[in-house]
C-alpha cells in the first residue's frame, strides 16, 4: 500500500493532470494536456510533432484508463490511481516504457538528452507553471553535467511512480509541490 508521502505525490501530478478540476481523470484530461504541451512549442495539428505527442498523451490515457477505471466509467479517480501505484513495483516494463515514451515527448530537439529548459516546458506543460523548475533541475541532473540522458530520466521516472523516499532526486520529476 501507497505511504503517505506517496499519494501526496501522485495527487499533485493527478490535480495538475485534472484540467476541468472534476477530480477525476477523463480522455478529455489528456486532450487539454497534450494542447497545452503542443501549444508550448507551437506544433500545429497535423504536423509530426503534434500527432506524436497526442499519441503519447492519449497512449498514457489509455494505459491509466485500461488498469485504474475498476468501474468502467471512463474516469479515474485518484484512489482508483493509487491502486495501480501500488502494483508498479512489479512491473518494470511498464514503468520503463512509459519512461522511454515520456523521454521522447520532453526531448525536443531530438539530441536524446533533457535540458533544463526542456524540463521547464513539461512542468509548465503539467502544472501550468515553471515556477521553481530551475531550482529543482539540479536536483534531478544526477552527474551534473547539464542535462538528463535517458538512463537519468529512466531511473528518475522509476523512482518518483515507485519509490517512498522523500529525499531522493526523483521527487522532483513533476517540478516543486508541497511535500507536507
Amino acid at each position: 500500500m501507497a505511504s503517505e508521502f506517496q499519494r501526496r505525490k501522485v495527487a499533485g501530478v493527478f490535480e495538475a493532470m485534472d484540467a476541468d478540476r472534476n477530480g477525476f481523470l477523463e480522455e478529455s484530461d489528456f486532450e487539454a494536456l497534450t494542447q497545452r504541451w503542443v501549444g508550448i512549442r507551437g506544433w500545429q495539428p497535423g504536423t509530426e510533432d503534434h500527432e506524436r505527442m497526442r499519441a503519447i498523451m492519449m497512449g498514457w490515457w489509455s494505459a491509466i484508463s485500461t488498469m485504474s477505471d475498476a468501474d468502467h466509467d471512463d474516469k479515474v479517480s485518484l484512489d482508483e490511481l493509487m491502486t495501480v501505484v501500488d502494483q508498479l513495483p512489479a512491473m518494470d516494463d511498464a514503468v520503463y516504457a512509459t519512461a522511454e515514451a515520456m523521454f521522447d515527448a520532453i526531448d525536443e530537439n531530438g539530441d536524446d538528452r533533457i535540458a533544463a529548459a526542456e524540463h521547464q516546458q513539461v512542468v509548465y506543460a503539467w502544472k501550468g507553471s515553471a515556477d521553481g523548475a530551475e531550482e529543482v533541475f539540479p536536483k534531478l541532473d544526477l552527474n551534473g553535467d547539464g542535462h538528463l540522458s535517458r538512463d537519468e530520466f529512466r531511473e528518475l521516472w522509476s523512482g518518483f511512480w515507485r519509490g517512498d523516499d522523500p529525499a531522493s532526486p526523483s521527487q522532483w520529476m513533476f517540478g516543486p509541490y508541497q511535500t507536507s
